[in-house]
């Protein structure tokens, strides 16, 4: 970015933190806030989006939230050009974008950020941000930095590390945590920021922390549950003033564990690459939404509202900042409960508990006996990268073992073809975490979803695979 937009970008988001801050505690009711933001946005779509045009074309004026149809990943991604409301976005130009890495982090069109998802569900998701809703985002975080993130030893910690701030993460494509970070280290150079991938090895991860030293440390729960162990153990030797946690699940007991090694607050956020700041969670351990520019609903099998205390089937997420893509009603897939109390930490935003990604750490044995714990969202990215598989699923069988299930409906010769990709590249990750003995083998079936909640774990544990 020139000098210009950066300033301008600066100036933004401190006048999005100001409203924020004003909003919860001058006592402006973030429904009333959100009600308007949606009617503004509604009626935008409706003008500027060929799709929301269609789908909305017998609705009234100002319709309630409750008329609006919901919509799917699948069904925006196969009207991608008419879901923007942007005409110069062609979705070939989109994907030649997204096919030069050394543009993560760079803007498309001279102002849109392009994350991709993960296609676990079958359908990968591609999704442009306008620059107002990149504010919004940074915004809805630092409104979340208020003194209580720090202990009493968080001024020395931030001295110490200079402010350096560190990113462990999958890094090799245009995902919205390393793209947005990537984008924030361009336009303010200054700042002390690097990312580390989850792909390389535990003792490489953990010396090049110790090298760095960052004040301020962030990635999924799986990472950090990680490098709490190696803390504790003694190999991992830094002192940051506060973790940032996000991207999957993350139990309480972890969290306590993590902070018990680390000697500082876990900050927990819940995103996706939708919208990237949604909820974050309290000190009494629940995730408040941040409903003055995201609205949250969840739904049971047929897509009526549940009830407070009651677990959703999925959940409606829209996104009222970005006017590029609009997100309205958009099935996320998660499953959400409501807190049918006021929360005992005293924010009044709503709040609720959110399962997510739980996908399952693996602990394999190398040739000499020794675990090696390897992370999920690591695993997955291999597969993605390597094969463009997007409906796939990792099982552990033995200590020595996995068994890849791939898509069954896409036809055996091109299955063939992903596997031989997807095998390669597997043994050379594991050849670099020291387990070049796990067995790889296909298995005869589909990825197989949990019975409980129907959804697909691409990493799981099982006592026996095929």
């Amino acid at each position: 970015p020139s000098p210009v937009e950066t300033a301008l970008e600066f100036w933004q988001r401190v006048g999005n933190v100001a409203e924020i801050w004003w909003s919860r505690h001058g006592g402006l009711p973030s429904a009333d806030i959100a009600g308007h933001r949606l009617q503004a946005l509604v009626a935008f779509a409706r003008s500027a989006s060929p799709f929301y045009k269609r789908i909305y074309a017998n609705l009234p004026r100002e319709p309630r939230i409750g008329d609006l149809p919901p919509v799917a990943k699948r069904e925006l991604m196969a009207d991608f050009e008419g879901w923007c409301t942007d005409p110069r976005i062609r979705r070939a130009a989109v994907e030649r974008f997204l096919a030069d890495r050394t543009r993560i982090g760079a803007t498309f069109l001279g102002g849109y950020h392009v994350w991709k998802s993960s296609g676990t569900s079958g359908t990968p998701g591609i999704f442009l941000q306008d620059r107002h809703s990149m504010a919004v985002y940074d915004a809805l975080v630092a409104a979340q930095c208020d003194e209580s993130a720090f202990d009493a030893y968080g001024a020395t910690r931030i001295a110490a590390g200079a402010g350096r701030a560190a990113l462990v993460i999958a890094t090799g494509d245009h995902y919205a945590g390393i793209a947005s970070w990537e984008h924030l280290r361009r336009a303010f150079p200054a700042l002390a920021r690097r990312s580390f991938s989850v792909l390389d090895p535990l003792p490489k991860l953990v010396a090049d922390l110790n090298e760095f030293k960052p004040a301020f440390l962030s990635g999924y729960p799986s990472v950090l549950a990680l490098l709490a162990a190696e803390r504790a153990a003694g190999r991992l030797r830094i002192a940051p003033a506060l973790l940032w946690s996000g991207g999957e699940t993350l139990a309480e007991a972890t969290k306590k564990a993590i902070e018990s090694a680390f000697g500082c607050r876990v900050m927990n956020e819940y995103g996706a690459s939708e919208c990237l700041a949604i909820a974050h969670e309290c000190h009494a351990g629940w995730m408040h939404v941040n409903s003055e520019w995201v609205i949250l609903e969840g739904v049971d099998a047929q897509g009526n509202p549940t009830e407070p205390g009651e677990l959703s089937h999925t959940v409606l997420l829209t996104n009222l900042a970005n006017w590029i893509q609009p997100i309205i009603r958009y099935d996320l897939g998660d499953r959400m409960m409501t807190l049918p109390v006021p929360c005992a930490c005293g924010n009044p935003m709503p709040a609720m508990r959110v399962e997510g990604r739980k996908d399952a750490m693996l602990a394999l044995k190398t040739r000499a006996g020794r675990t090696v714990h390897l992370l999920p969202l690591a695993l997955a990215t291999v597969v993605e990268e390597s094969a463009g598989e997007h409906r796939f699923q990792i099982a552990q069988s033995a200590p020595d073992h996995l068994v890849i299930r791939m898509d069954s409906d896409v036809p055996p010769r091109q299955r063939a073809a992903r596997w031989k990709l997807a095998q390669a590249a597997l043994r050379d990750y594991l050849a670099t975490q020291s387990l070049p003995n796990v067995r790889l083998t296909l298995g005869r079936g589909a990825p197989r979803v949990d019975s409980r909640s129907g959804k697909l774990h691409a990493v799981v544990v099982e006592k026996e695979a095929g």
